[in-house]
């Protein structure tokens, strides 16, 4: 079955948002686009994303590790998992190490005209 959505329904309101409060009002750069969808465009999104995760969940197709846009599954329990593999390693008298790397701001430090040329070749 194949369908289409109405290019109406394609239309945000585009405003922008101060990444964070203590940030200069005065530059362009610390702002992000938020597009505001009509009510029709929201619930279809709703019923598309339920449709999905039944699939997902019923067919078994999440990772047994991932915790994001899974019902029951958070940030706390992630943390959960990692606490206890290496309270798991340490009682084992095994080396655990934890390596974290934040990529929340990566696409603010891009060349968005390489990336536009990489995208567009």
């Amino acid at each position: 079955m194949k369908s289409k959505v109405p290019l109406s329904s394609k239309k945000a309101n585009i405003r922008p948002l101060l990444k964070k409060p203590n940030l200069g009002k005065e530059e362009l750069k610390n702002y992000r686009p938020v597009s505001n969808l009509s009510l029709l465009s929201k619930i279809m999104e709703k019923l598309v994303a339920k449709r999905l995760e039944t699939h997902l969940s019923s067919d078994r197709l999440h990772d047994n590790l991932q915790s994001a846009y899974r019902i029951g599954h958070s940030t706390e329990t992630a943390l959960l998992k990692v606490h206890h593999d290496i309270a798991e390693a340490l009682y084992r008298n095994c080396m655990a190490a934890l390596v974290l790397l934040d990529l929340s701001a990566a696409f603010d430090v891009i060349d968005h005209k390489i990336l536009q040329t990489r995208i567009e070749h």
